[in-house]
């Protein structure tokens, strides 16, 4: 075992009760059918309402999933957000909503997870209740891994009616969740998952009036847990690359790799994607351009993201983007730092490129080894580096610098077969995400749809997108969250949807078909092995390295914005071991990113409802941030998760993070220190209300605004709703 694991765990089992180590609540590792009786008694022992309540937080904003903490050695630890009490209580509900969605018909989902601690339990936990409430349950062989976005698409593609996926995505190693997926294959809207959480309310409100509530699970091995049709399908694999080759593994680009002469590396942390992507690249017949590193399932992702600070054990996530100061207040990245590139890629020239994903293989990171002569090259156009030894460093592309590189190669690659043309072509992002790429799809003539961060909110424009055209209207029209209205035509075709998280897909040229001719422009989930073979196929056209390319891109087309900045400002310790002490660490932290979110909030939904104006904002900002220049605003906008400040150089965004104590500020222009100094005074502001501010809003105006941010995010995600009905299928693969 790992020492940092070892520490890890030591720190779970000294701060874990006694009692919670000798009492399962359930046997949930018994194999054999069997029943759980939930009574009042011990809803009150396991402070299962407060858990609620939490849950249920969590539900209205999670931008991907409803995620937290976990006992990673005892998993019925009520005191963590997720724990076997809490998956089995929401797995019942969501089962009970599909009866009565579809009474008296055959219900079939799938369930998958990746390597995190207590994924098979988890696994086996939804796949059993789902069982003995009729619904039949595919599962891999053996409960083993696959990535996020197989799931999605087989629910798409097999006509099913859901997906779990159990997944904390690029999260600290402790953390878990489950991901509901519809029969779309899409995550769930807040809407659709409040429809399961008001059920679970139900369940709780029988056991309170009635003493207590029967909860019965299958066998392990039960007849509606089937297996046998994965291993006849493959997995998937078989349809997934069929699907591939009609969106981004065209012949020209699968040529273009199979033919490079250099070696492209695949780095799997967590080890999960390995399983699925080999399988891939061999049947795409490229798997010789690759080789790997940290293909080993591992729960703790080789270390990767692991120290000790302060004396303890400390998780950084594996984003490798995150960055932190050292002792002499320097800048490093932590994340690359414990990827030991500096001995991995020490035998690799320069110019090797290293694909970097995560556990459930939706997120894609690029970096490249390149000389140490060119670093201020490398710099001047805002590229991160770090250095690896005294020859060489390692350029980190933000997934804004890469996703801008592949999508130009995408229309380069449709250009070249004549097809570009053929359709009006559209992009769906995050506001969040570059303003380059907004740049960049007006000089080609792409229309640009901006979405509330999370790529549900993307499969959410994409199906509204596709309902139009399945009801032949002549202008397609979609309305982004600024408000506008985005004019398509009448048969356009989606060349890229993406997230500056690192998260993307390609739409394809083809209408896709489900098994029972249902149709889709794109996939509903993001995909690595998609952004793999997109930036493969990039990589092995260019004769100059990244960094270079990149800056051709700014240049041929006229972008000005071509910098990005985003500061994480975390507001407690997420690996703290004690429970107690972690929540109460968290609770005080939301306080704090609450009243930075409302502040900015406040201003956004208060000029919505023409409260005050854009001079008054700007008055306010100018007098709390007196070091700042505000006298180019030109609109502040609420955007279904945060606040976005548009100027006319530059945007400003600050949002809570939809999981965490955490607050989140972007910002995207043309002069990097500029952005780096307003996202980081904004991002880290208190949220104290001054004179000014309270001039021209009320402090109860202020604590209204959230309640009233959700009506109106509720309204932009309905407005045109995809209302396309679903019809089970009889079902014979």
């Amino acid at each position: 075992m790992n020492n940092l694991e070892e520490m890890l765990k030591k720190g779970v089992e000294a701060n874990t009760p006694d009692d919670i180590k000798k009492d399962r609540v359930f046997d949930y590792l018994n194999k054999n059918e069997f029943q759980f009786k939930l009574t009042r008694e011990l809803v009150q022992k396991l402070n299962l309402k407060s858990w609620f309540e939490n849950y249920k937080k969590e539900a209205l904003v999670s931008t991907a999933g409803i995620r937290g903490p976990q006992n990673i050695l005892y998993p019925h630890d009520t005191r963590f957000p997720i724990n076997t009490v809490g998956i089995t209580l929401a797995t019942l509900a969501k089962a009970l909503v599909l009866k009565e969605k579809y009474p008296n018909l055959e219900l079939v989902k799938l369930a998958g997870s990746e390597v995190r601690y207590n994924s098979k339990i988890y696994l086996d936990l939804i796949a059993r209740i789902q069982a003995k409430q009729g619904i039949k349950t595919l599962t891999p062989k053996n409960r083993e891994t696959i990535p996020i976005w197989l799931a999605s698409f087989l629910a798409f593609k097999l006509d099913l009616v859901g997906a779990e996926y159990i997944t904390s995505s690029h999260g600290i190693s402790v953390k878990n969740a489950t991901k509901d997926l519809n029969n779309q294959g899409s995550q769930f809207l807040p809407d659709e998952s409040m429809e399961f959480v008001n059920k679970m309310e139900e369940i709780l409100n029988i056991v309170e009036k009635e003493g207590e509530y029967t909860i019965s699970f299958a066998a392990s091995d039960d007849s509606l847990i089937d297996e046998s049709a994965m291993v006849r399908l493959n997995n998937g694999i078989d349809l997934y690359v069929e699907y591939l080759k009609t969106t981004v593994a065209t012949k020209n680009t699968l040529d273009k790799i199979k033919n490079f002469d250099k070696k492209i590396i695949i780095d799997a942390v967590g080890g999960a994607s390995y399983r699925t992507l080999s399988k891939i690249l061999d049947k795409l017949e490229i798997s010789k351009t690759f080789d790997w590193l940290n293909i080993e399932e591992d729960p703790f992702f080789h270390g990767i993201g692991k120290d000790i600070k302060n004396g303890s054990f400390y998780d950084w996530s594996l984003d490798i983007t995150v960055t932190s100061k050292n002792e002499k207040g320097e800048t490093y990245f932590p994340v690359i730092n414990s990827l030991h590139y500096e001995t991995k890629l020490k035998d690799y020239p320069i110019g090797t490129v290293s694909l970097i994903t995560d556990p459930d293989h939706d997120r894609l990171s690029v970096v490249q080894i390149e000389d140490i002569k060119n670093a201020e090259d490398v710099k001047k156009i805002g590229v991160d580096y770090t250095i690896l030894d005294e020859n060489r460093i390692l350029c980190i592309f933000s997934a804004n610098q890469a996703f801008l590189m592949i999508v130009d190669y995408i229309k380069d690659e449709l250009k070249q077969t004549g097809k570009f043309n053929d359709y009006e072509r559209f992009m769906v992002k995050t506001t969040a995400s570059s303003k380059s790429w907004d740049e960049w799809a007006k000089f080609n003539n792409i229309k640009v749809i901006n979405t509330p961060v999370g790529f549900k909110e993307i499969a959410n424009v994409v199906k509204k997108v596709e309902f139009q055209i399945e009801n032949k209207v002549q202008d397609i029209v979609v309305e982004d969250i600024f408000n506008n209205k985005i004019h398509l035509g009448s048969s356009p075709r989606m060349i890229f949807g993406g997230e500056e998280s690192g998260g993307m897909i390609i739409g394809s040229n083809d209408e896709i078909k489900s098994l029972n001719n249902r149709m889709a422009l794109s996939m509903r989930e993001k995909s690595a092995t998609e952004a793999i073979i997109a930036a493969s196929g990039l990589i092995s056209t260019l004769d100059v390295p990244l960094y270079k390319h990149l800056e051709n891109v700014y240049k041929n087309n006229n972008i000005i914005a071509k910098f990005d900045v985003r500061d994480d400002i975390a507001y407690y310790n997420e690996s703290e071991p004690d429970i107690n002490k972690l929540k109460i660490a968290k609770t005080e932290g939301e306080k704090l990113r609450t009243k930075n979110d409302i502040f900015y909030l406040a201003l956004a939904i208060g000029l919505y409802e023409n409260k005050i104006t854009l001079n008054n904002i700007k008055e306010i900002l100018s007098s709390t941030f007196e070091t700042l220049d505000f006298s180019n605003l030109s609109g502040v906008y609420f955007v279904g998760d945060g606040t976005y400040f548009n100027f006319d150089d530059k945007f400003i965004e600050i949002r809570p993070s939809g999981t965490d104590a955490k607050t989140k500020a972007y910002a995207g222009g043309k002069n990097k220190e500029v952005l780096a100094q307003y996202s980081k005074l904004m991002g880290n502001y208190s949220g104290d209300l001054n004179e000014t501010y309270l001039k021209y809003l009320t402090k109860e105006y202020v604590q209204q605004s959230k309640e009233i941010s959700y009506s109106i995010y509720s309204k932009y995600a309905n407005k045109d709703i995809d209302k396309r009905e679903f019809k089970i299928p009889n079902y014979n693969f």
